[in-house]
């Protein structure tokens, strides 16, 4: 399957399995209340597939796959038969309202958690440790006092798992305005404490937006060297163009030997828009060919790129992975943190965008979503399964958000009608529909020119 098509396919998979999640908690919930559910729907337009149960519940699977929704009996769209009165949505009490619409989001929560969960009892949870290369001369990093060969094992004095804890920790820490406190372990087992000052304001909202945490700081993470050996190549890629495939070893490039895959890209990278010529062995045999290296704009630089990417390792170097196991109870425990931690992260940085201290930048939409997916699903099934968690959270919290046409809006409007009383009139619940959908599209505005730019450098 070409790269384009997993893309998409996993994209559509994703977008399914979270929609239907999502859809069926509102629908559960509806029935165990004791509301008339009319239709079951996931994804909009013509049906493909539709079935009436006996209690006359339309169960429908529509040909548009980028959403769905749950139809209720309600007054508001015409008449209902007086038989039929106590199933409408209006008609039945205030919190049961709330708890139907609170209840999408609430599976996306519990879903995710109950897939995080399942897979650290299968295969448990496991992190690169967060060791530091080179620091950059006069950075944040090196004025603090930060050397390479240490490692983070707390930023703002929470505990990190390695690399990808790092990194999070970082970001809040740099786009929440205080000093960025680091606790260190270097080679000989000594722990100190640090802290880094990433400059003003501006400096900072520079630095929170995408592949800039790090440089920014003056950090990387200390390289793990990998063989020059092909992995996946995309089908329609320059690599795969000038016939390399996967399991072909790189020996040189342009007669400069290669001995690791770090080397092998950096050369690529210092010839865009060049044809240059590339040795390698496949199957014990020694051969040689030309690749037209493609150029992209890449932070203010052009750089050479082939579309070809590494085998991965069988095993890290000894001492590089920290891995921990887990019973049944103590995954769930973890699951819950995981996700509750990574659903205050998101709504800390969405109030730091608002306020301006963290980029837009950092909004992604379809096409960006539509590449993670596919790049998880091209890595295997556990990536992909936590490419699914993280936006599972992500719709989740999403959909809280008090925007009058999500769930969180709606919340807020029959929270509104509780405490007074009585309806909101026409024009409120029309003025609030009209600035909910403004609000939409102007984010979901914003992430599509976030997509396009990524796409176009």
């Amino acid at each position: 399957m070409s790269g384009t098509l997993l893309h998409i396919a996993a994209f559509l998979v994703a977008v399914f399995v979270l929609v239907t999640v999502h859809e069926f908690g509102h629908f559960w919930v509806a029935r165990r209340l004791g509301f008339k559910v009319l239709r079951f729907s996931v994804g909009f337009g013509r049906p493909l597939w539709q079935r009436t149960a006996r209690d006359g519940t339309e169960y429908v699977l529509a040909i548009v796959p980028l959403g769905g929704y749950v139809k209720m009996l309600d007054e508001r769209e015409g008449p209902v038969a007086p038989d039929q009165l106590a199933g409408a949505f209006t008609r039945r009490p205030h919190w049961q309202r709330i708890a139907v619409l609170l209840a999408g989001p609430a599976a996306n929560f519990i879903f995710a958690i109950l897939l995080l969960a399942g897979t650290y009892m299968v295969q448990g949870s496991s992190d690169v440790r967060a060791l530091l290369g080179p620091v950059t001369l006069d950075s944040p990093a090196a004025r603090a006092g930060v050397r390479s060969g240490d490692e983070i094992v707390a930023v703002g004095g929470d505990a990190i798992s390695g690399q990808g804890a790092a990194v999070i920790g970082l970001l809040d820490a740099v786009s929440s305005g205080a000093a960025v406190r680091l606790t260190l372990r270097d080679p000989a087992g000594a722990v100190r404490e640090v802290a880094l000052d990433p400059g003003s304001a501006d400096q900072r909202r520079g630095m929170a937006e995408p592949m800039a945490l790090l440089p920014g700081l003056g950090l990387r993470f200390a390289a793990i060297p990998v063989p020059p050996v092909l992995g996946v190549l995309e089908p329609d890629g320059p690599a795969a163009r000038a016939g390399l495939l996967p399991g072909d070893t790189i020996l040189s490039v342009n007669g400069e030997p290669v001995h690791d895959f770090a080397g092998f890209v950096k050369l690529v990278h210092a010839h865009p828009d060049e044809t240059i010529a590339v040795r390698y062995i496949r199957g014990g045999q020694e051969a040689g060919t030309r690749i037209a290296v493609a150029g992209v704009e890449e932070e203010g630089a052009r750089i050479g790129r082939i579309r070809a990417f590494p085998q991965r390792p069988t095993a890290l170097p000894p001492g590089m992975l920290q891995h921990v196991d887990y019973g049944p109870v103590g995954a769930l425990a973890a699951a819950t943190r995981e996700a509750w931690g990574q659903t205050a992260l998101q709504a800390r940085l969405l109030w730091r965008m608002l306020a301006g201290r963290v980029s837009v930048k950092n909004l992604s939409g379809p096409l960006t979503i539509a590449e993670l997916a596919g790049d998880s699903a091209r890595a295997g099934p556990s990536v992909f399964l936590g490419f699914l968690v993280l936006v599972s959270l992500a719709l989740g919290f999403m959909n809280l958000l008090p925007i009058p046409i999500l769930d969180g809006g709606q919340v807020v409007m029959q929270a509104i009608e509780w405490l007074k009383g009585s309806p909101l009139s026409e024009r409120a619940q029309v003025a609030g529909q009209q600035v909910g959908i403004a609000l939409v599209v102007l984010l979901v505005g914003i992430a599509l020119y976030n997509d396009i730019a990524r796409q176009f450098g």
